[in-house]
């Protein structure tokens, strides 16, 4: 059935054309016909060689129209910066003993911050953190002492990206039950914050494909220069 089903979601879709973001978004909202609402995902293939470590490519974006996923946030923090860190609407907030919590191997939330204050007990969490991409990074701003932005940030919609090893950048920019506008602003910000993140090393063409697609249907190329002008 779910053969069936995605087969009839191809028709109508060219696979050789690269259609407008506006284009491609309607495609894609037309298919999202699971029983529930399918996350929309797009996905970059860059000219980059994730293997060195000066091409890497990694951020965050916030959404402007936020994610549509209810995240979980847990906070690294003591005193005040943790009870900042609650008034701002984490789920769940620590600090050595939320370090024991999750060396014990319970870790129920979807993002991680920590104060730097944290980090020399919070980096032994690396083989657990790590491998699930919840390990905090100043980079991406989830190593901070203003935890109550980067709580609100990650409950709002607060998207990071990193590019996989076939120089893949995918990430979730909305529902299917968004309008059109929206959907397509939200994949405008995260492929323009993916293009600010280009390595100085990388020569050629960076950003070289784009498509979309929703967690159940086909995918759909989007021609760049419909986000980023010719």
């Amino acid at each position: 059935m779910a053969g069936k089903r995605y087969k009839a979601a191809r028709e109508g879709i060219d696979r050789t054309k690269a259609y407008s973001l506006d284009e491609a978004v309607k495609l894609v909202k037309e298919r999202a016909k699971a029983k529930f609402d399918e996350t929309v995902e797009v996905a970059m293939n860059l000219g980059v060689d994730p293997r060195h470590a000066d091409q890497m490519v990694r951020g965050v974006v916030s959404l402007p129209n936020g994610s549509g996923r209810s995240q979980r946030v847990a906070v690294f923090a003591r005193g005040e910066k943790a009870e900042e860190a609650r008034k701002a609407g984490a789920d769940v907030v620590g600090a050595e003993d939320l370090v024991e919590k999750v060396q014990g191997g319970i870790i129920d939330f979807d993002k991680c911050i920590a104060t730097p204050d944290m980090m020399p007990q919070v980096g032994r969490l690396g083989k657990v953190l790590g491998p699930r991409g919840l390990m905090p990074n100043p980079k991406v701003g989830t190593v901070t002492n203003d935890v109550a932005s980067a709580v609100r940030d990650a409950k709002g919609g607060a998207v990071e990206f990193r590019v996989e090893k076939a120089g893949i950048v995918q990430g979730g920019v909305g529902k299917a039950s968004f309008d059109e506008k929206a959907i397509a602003e939200n994949v405008k910000a995260f492929a323009e914050a993916v293009q600010k993140a280009r390595p100085a090393g990388v020569k050629g063409t960076f950003i070289k494909r784009i498509a979309i697609s929703s967690t159940m249907g086909p995918g759909v190329k989007v021609d760049p220069a419909s986000i980023f002008g010719a």
